[in-house]
């Protein structure tokens, strides 16, 4: 047995006593284990669940959307709610993966300075929003989040959108081209209060048509980021999986 403990231990020593063949054999270890884990993902079709009311997202929630992460927003507030009891009794239905399924990158976060976004949609009106960015402790006193006043004062670049909706499409983004062909259209029907939205909703079921910004006239970023805002956690009827929880 003494022998035999030896011999053991003289294998060993060549990654104990040389820093890059430890190294190297940790890489190797680690290598293995994550393609056990990770590559049997590329062959199932099935990875996150299909949820009823999931649709991508509109030109005008994308670009918001862009806006969001450009202001580094996700630094201080998350998109995910974990199945916990004072999270579900804060912020509302835990979320659901197939609800970040259009999202690249995704904004689950790790931080939270701010409240859980993703119930946020509907939870305020228009005018609370356009307050809170231009100012919030007019809203929220004791709010340590910066004013965001050039959002409704910044005309909106759509150049980029149609390129924007074609690269997510190649990442799996259900896209067509009539989407794509209506983008800058649909800006300006999804922002409008008059225009004739039929076929735009028929695209995106459930978007919501209104001037958000609160200055009909022009197109700004805040109509932008506040669509994409109100229109977060507005598509899933949680009630169907409230339901089915009980009847388990």
């Amino acid at each position: 047995m003494a022998s035999q403990g030896t011999s053991i231990w003289a294998k060993h020593q060549i990654f104990e006593k040389h820093t890059y063949w430890l190294m190297l054999g940790i890489l190797i270890m680690i290598s293995i284990g994550g393609l056990v884990e990770i590559a049997p993902l590329f062959y199932l079709k099935g990875t996150v669940e299909t949820v009823q009311g999931m649709r991508p997202y509109t030109p005008l929630e994308l670009v918001g959307r862009n806006i969001y992460i450009r202001e580094g927003c996700y630094n201080c507030h998350s998109q995910m709610i974990r199945p916990l009891r004072d999270e579900v009794e804060r912020y509302g239905h835990y979320s659901l993966a197939a609800e970040s399924m259009y999202d690249h990158p995704f904004q689950w976060g790790s931080k939270r300075t701010g409240p859980d976004l993703a119930r946020v949609g509907g939870k305020y009106s228009d005018i609370w929003h356009q307050e809170h960015l231009h100012n919030p402790r007019s809203v929220v006193p004791a709010s340590i989040m910066p004013a965001y006043p050039w959002l409704s004062q910044t005309k909106l670049n759509t150049k980029h959108v149609e390129q924007d909706m074609k690269v997510l499409r190649l990442e799996g983004v259900p896209y067509t081209d009539d989407d794509i062909a209506h983008a800058q259209a649909d800006l300006v029907t999804q922002s409008t209060t008059d225009a004739e939205a039929d076929a735009f909703q028929k695209r995106y079921p459930k978007a919501q048509v209104r001037d958000f910004d609160g200055n009909p006239g022009d197109l700004t970023e805040a109509d932008a980021l506040i669509a994409y805002l109100q229109m977060l956690g507005t598509l899933v009827d949680f009630k169907l999986y409230d339901n089915k929880a009980n009847v388990r």
